[in-house]
């Protein structure tokens, strides 16, 4: 019988700057992952291990940050920390920013984000570079587990068409993060033409329904799946410039 099975990892500790994640999560799968499995881990952990934190009362808003905040009733310094860490902006309307940051995704807010951090005026950034974070902590685990395993890196995001959000992959380490389906025929015989599935998002999104929002669990194992073993990384998700209709 063909399935796959999605394992919370309960019980994880509170992660702050400079703790050893790799360490805590090798600890906390240790007993369950297996080879084969994908490992979903909420950005949020990495971003605290590597001190992705600012302090917001160290932050002075720009005048433009003091403007939009006050138009909308939001907090200038945080509206400021977003326009720091986007190297586009997109659009800005409703108290939303959206924009594309360094690493290229093009999200709410920069990705800048006060939930699931501890103190009311701080807030998280997301990792510097996801997949270089995917990567380390997927070597960490073959050598202290004896364990391959994927890593996929997510965080949630909003969708041109779509309402809500959901979970996506920022980072991927050790597997396709795309099936492509073209040049194949369909079970009518139809060639597919235009079939490329983005998997790391889809695991990333299925993780996300047994992690939930806030039950802090930011560690999913996903069993069953049968993943591309090529490799590649979360940049490989990103639409080029020159498809992209929203631009």
């Amino acid at each position: 019988m063909k399935g796959i099975q999605l394992i919370p990892v309960e019980g994880f500790p509170e992660v702050r700057p400079g703790d050893d994640l790799d360490g805590l999560v090798a600890e906390a799968v240790g007993d369950t992952l297996r080879s084969g499995d994908v490992l979903v881990v909420t950005h949020k952990v990495m971003s605290k291990a590597e001190g992705r934190l600012v302090d917001l009362a160290t932050v002075e808003p720009s005048a433009l940050a003091k403007e939009y905040a006050a138009r909308w009733g939001k907090d200038p310094r945080q509206i400021e920390v977003v326009f720091r860490e986007s190297r586009r902006v997109v659009r800005m309307d409703r108290g939303v920013v959206i924009s594309e940051t360094r690493h290229g995704f093009v999200c709410a807010n920069a990705g800048v984000d006060a939930s699931n951090v501890p103190g009311g005026d701080t807030v998280c950034l997301l990792p510097v570079d996801p997949d270089r974070s995917a990567a380390k902590l997927r070597a960490a685990l073959l050598e202290r587990l004896g364990v391959e395993a994927p890593v996929v890196v997510s965080d949630s995001f909003g969708r041109a068409w779509r309402f809500g959000i959901t979970d996506v992959a920022i980072g991927v380490s050790g597997m396709d993060p795309l099936a492509d389906y073209r040049g194949r025929n369909d079970p009518h015989g139809y060639p597919m033409e235009a079939s490329v599935l983005a998997v790391a998002d889809e695991l990333a999104a299925a993780a996300e329904l047994v992690m939930g929002k806030t039950d802090g669990v930011p560690l999913a194992i996903v069993r069953g799946y049968a993943y591309g073993r090529d490799g590649g990384t979360g940049q490989d998700l990103l639409m080029p410039p020159e498809r992209d209709m929203f631009r």
